[in-house]
């Protein structure tokens, strides 16, 4: 089975597992492009979250390609369950099996690597592709965001990105682009306050 997409590097998803709740907890999850054909796309997992448990007591998640910032905001700044895995938002999904490949220690924070495999994968909606610098700057956000007051990174510099990616949104981002930058604001305490 092949991913509904083909990417360089590394791409942005929202990523739901079925916790020990039966509900499904909705996260972003960076996914790293193979660099040689037949191997599979990895992701790195930071800390202790329910997408590592998950995985590690599952096995499986839906990998999904959504376009709807608040809905990535959602995911990668708040805790979020649902009773179905895929969003309305996926624009493409992927059901995946995933297998631990390493693990370790960076700055005191643990990690691990996992190679997810596409079992079934499904698009919901083609769309022509348009770069939003808005849409960019909410989901650098959120990347900066999750690093805040984590050993290894500092602060102040993180708040610095993330005042720039505000400007960002106020001067090229559109009505969801600021929707979502109002739930970021609520959600995160990059302020420092």
């Amino acid at each position: 089975m092949s991913w509904p997409a083909e990417w360089d590097g590394v791409a942005e998803s929202v990523v739901t597992t079925l916790g020990p709740n039966d509900r499904w907890n909705v996260a972003a999850l960076g996914l790293r492009a193979p660099e040689e054909p037949g191997e599979p796309v990895t992701a790195r997992t930071w800390g202790r979250t329910r997408t590592w448990r998950n995985f590690g007591e599952r096995g499986s998640g839906y990998v999904q390609f959504t376009r709807n910032p608040v809905d990535f905001v959602e995911a990668a700044c708040s805790v979020r369950e649902e009773s179905e895995p895929v969003l309305d938002s996926a624009d493409a999904w992927v059901d995946v099996s995933a297998e631990e490949r390493d693990s370790g220690e960076e700055g005191g924070t643990p990690w691990t690597d996992w190679a997810l495999y596409a079992e079934n994968a499904v698009v919901e909606r083609e769309v022509v592709p348009v770069v939003s610098r808005g849409h960019a700057a909410v989901v650098e956000a959120t990347v900066a965001a999750s690093r805040l007051d984590v050993p290894g990174y500092d602060t102040e510099t993180l708040r610095e990105r993330i005042r720039y990616f505000a400007a960002v949104v106020e001067t090229a981002g559109g009505e969801r682009e600021r929707a979502a930058w109002e739930r970021f604001d609520a959600l995160t305490d990059w302020r420092g306050d």
